[in-house]
């Protein structure tokens, strides 16, 4: 059966759904999205991702088109009729159809569109075996806070990392410190202290990275939000990084470098089991 999707408040076959060529989000990328993970059919964290939505639209100036109940429905719809017990929903917004022009037209309606993607079993096993990072610059543009459609950075990034062999792209800006990973945020841990970069335009609040962050003060965890430099990175202890629909990935790799002996670290399998276990627990 052909995956269903849904447009502009309509529940369609993937293959029926068409947005304008003149779309803002086409033209110029003109655009934000997120994405909440599905975990036993149910959707994760999603009041937090709720609060990321509503604040990437406003930092663009784009009404939201649809409540958040209303949104809750159409992920829930989703999940239902495309059988997805775990992987994501992915709910994208843009300014809308207009003659090309870089100054917006007032009164457009926005275009909404959501899609399910189900998790695969190799993503499944990078939890077990742990993945490998390659060290990309960090091209992208300031506002990385705004879960924008403007990905072009993550995507030369990612396909670098792929062409190395490697999961992920570990992003590191001009002054030699990490930033983030391609689409998921990143920690290390050294001396049992767990380090990730601290919110700014720099990176993107991840709502997986919000919950880590924390449970580690509830759970007794030492963890600094600060600035790191690759070399440090390399010299870590243990490395993970954090996804919606990854939850927490051991990185056993980054570059040439072996992290943790080549395999998961024990703090980081212990920080998985746990955030797991309040994931379970917030499902809806």
């Amino acid at each position: 059966m052909a995956r269903i999707v849904y447009l502009n408040g309509e529940f369609v076959p993937e293959h029926e759904a068409r947005i304008s060529i003149f779309d803002r989000s086409v033209n110029f990328g003109d655009a934000i999205y997120d994405v909440a993970g599905v975990l036993d059919g149910k959707l994760i964290d999603f009041e937090h991702h709720m609060q990321r939505y509503f604040n990437s639209l406003q930092k663009m100036a784009i009404e939201s088109p649809l409540t958040q109940a209303e949104i809750l429905q159409a992920f829930r719809r989703l999940v239902e009729l495309n059988h997805v017990d775990e992987g994501l929903v992915y709910m994208q917004v843009t300014r809308g159809v207009a003659e090309r022009d870089f100054v917006w037209p007032e009164g457009i309606e926005p275009t909404v569109f959501m899609f399910t993607q189900a998790k695969t079993q190799g993503e499944r096993d990078s939890a077990t075996h742990g993945v490998k990072l390659a060290s990309v610059d960090d091209i992208r543009w300031a506002r990385r806070d705004i879960k924008s459609v403007n990905l072009l950075g993550q995507v030369l990034a990612k396909k670098a990392a792929h062409d190395a062999g490697a999961y992920e792209a570990l992003m590191v800006d001009a002054d030699g410190f990490v930033t983030e990973c391609g689409s998921t945020s990143f920690f290390i841990i050294r001396d049992n202290q767990i380090l990730t970069r601290a919110l700014s335009n720099d990176i993107l609040s991840g709502v997986t990275r919000r919950a880590i962050v924390g449970l580690c003060e509830s759970k007794g965890f030492e963890l600094s939000q600060t600035r790191f430099t690759l070399q440090q990175a390399l010299d870590a202890d243990e490395a993970f990084i954090s996804g919606a629909s990854s939850y927490i990935l051991p990185v056993v790799q980054i570059d040439d470098r072996e992290i943790s002996a080549g395999k998961p670290g024990q703090v980081t399998l212990q920080l998985r089991d746990i955030y797991l276990e309040y994931v379970r627990a917030s499902l809806i």
